[in-house]
């Protein structure tokens, strides 16, 4: 019986020697039940997102989530973001969800997405009628958490512009549009914590760090890729310059009058678009407007706070796809007269 039982326990220590070097690492099985909000960050590896999924209940072990990952042909892409999940599902499971937009109910706001376009994505996405959520932004703007420094302009047209933060959501049929907006203004706040807003608003000549959210709107606006940004920036604060005899003061883009207009039109009159008297239109009223004109991303954002120092004042874009800066109203003139001459012989 001694012998039986030394034995038995070397058999048992062994087989536990082999499961925790050889064996499969612990996981539950199955869907798992009831629901997890979990909230990945940017730059998240597997490995992290699966220790933020362990330490919320939702699978066993960071192991079973990597060798999960590791197995799925998109584990390695899963995006950051809000997921709902759920509790004690198996590693398997949690990696299917979230890489799989119809099953989390991911709902994406994009770089630049104006607020209209969000209340809009968010009622079909819940199944309501149209204005609902929009309805719900007017009413409950101040109760969303939006930072102490987001007072607004008196002129401003929605005190949410700019704090829906590009990202993916995920938002179920029974979720409610004022926590899907607190979600999104709390990520955005969030975000912006992470720069000294205030500090950079006033090395740069800004009244509040709100205005630098302005800034970064429109740079995203106007800019056509990454690498115009800085530059971009540039023009928005060469303009504003109180010394400024290139456009005295006035920003004069027409992504401000679009805002105005809730359009996004390329072809509109000079007559038009200088005569219409609101206070986004800057072809009309010098500096910012009165708040952001959309949805800025992280490098719309950065370049706000870091422009170029090259004399930038202008810029058009030819194709489309490149943008060409220019430092002078003589060599942006010449470049009008390049896209007018293209458009002729493609009419």
């Amino acid at each position: 019986m001694v012998l039986t039982g030394f034995a038995g326990g070397v058999a048992y220590f062994g087989y536990d020697l082999y499961q925790s070097h050889f064996g499969s690492p612990p996981d539950y099985s199955g869907q798992g039940s009831g629901e997890v909000a979990v909230e990945i960050p940017d730059g998240a590896g597997v490995a992290d997102i699966g220790n933020i999924l362990k330490g919320q209940g939702v699978v066993k072990s960071t192991d079973a989530f990597i060798e999960a990952a590791n197995s799925h042909p998109k584990g390695g892409s899963i995006q950051p973001g809000a997921y709902t999940l759920r509790k004690e599902m198996s590693a398997e499971a949690a990696v299917r969800m979230m890489t799989d937009p119809a099953s989390m109910n991911a709902l994406i706001v994009t770089e630049g997405m104006r607020n209209v376009q969000v209340y809009a994505a968010i009622d079909k996405k819940i199944g309501l009628p149209a204005g609902t959520t929009a309805g719900v932004a007017e009413r409950e703007a101040d109760n969303l958490g939006l930072p102490a420094w987001a007072e607004p302009h008196a002129q401003v047209k929605d005190p949410l512009e700019g704090f829906l933060y590009p990202a993916r959501y995920s938002v179920g049929k029974d979720a409610k549009p004022e926590a899907v907006l607190r979600d999104m203004v709390r990520h955005a706040t969030k975000e912006y914590a992470e720069h000294d807003l205030a500090g950079k608003a006033e090395e740069l000549g800004l009244d509040s760090p709100l205005e630098l959210v302005t800034v970064a709107s429109l740079v995203q606006a106007e800019g056509v890729t990454s690498d115009d940004f800085r530059k971009m920036s540039e023009v928005i604060y060469n303009r504003l310059k109180p010394d400024n005899v290139e456009t005295v003061g006035k920003l004069q883009f027409d992504s401000t009058y679009n805002y105005a207009k809730n359009q996004s039109k390329i072809d509109i009159t000079l007559e038009e678009i200088k005569n219409l008297d609101h206070p986004y239109n800057t072809y009309y009223y010098r500096g910012l407007p009165p708040g952001p004109i959309g949805n800025p991303g992280a490098e719309a954002l950065e370049a706000a706070q870091e422009p170029t120092h090259d004399g930038w004042y202008y810029f058009i874009s030819l194709d489309g796809r490149t943008t060409k800066f220019t430092k002078t109203y003589a060599e942006h003139d010449r470049l009008v007269d390049e896209f007018n001459e293209r458009r002729r012989k493609n009419d």
